[in-house]
C-alpha cells in the first residue's frame, strides 16, 4: 500500500467531528513553498555580505522613520 493510499484509508476512518482539522492541516501543507522575487533575493544576499541597516527602536519609531524616508524620495 502506498503512502497516499494509507493516508486515504486513515482519512476514511476519521470521525466527521475531526475531519475539519485534517482538512485544515492538509490545506496548509499542500500549498507550494513561495519563491522570493529577485529584489528579495538581492536584499538577502546583501545582508549575508554584511550590508543592510539594523534598527533597534520601537515599532512606532520604525514606521515614523520609514514614512520620513518615503517623503524624501
Amino acid at each position: 500500500m502506498s503512502s497516499r493510499e494509507f493516508a486515504k484509508t486513515l482519512i476514511d476512518q476519521l470521525p466527521e467531528s475531526k475531519l475539519l482539522y485534517a482538512i485544515a492541516y492538509l490545506e496548509g501543507i499542500s500549498v507550494p513553498d513561495e519563491i522570493p522575487n529577485a529584489e528579495t533575493l538581492a536584499s538577502m544576499e546583501a545582508l549575508e555580505r554584511g550590508g543592510g541597516t539594523v534598527f533597534t527602536g520601537s515599532t512606532e519609531e520604525l514606521f515614523t522613520e520609514l514614512m520620513e524616508d518615503q517623503h524624501t524620495v
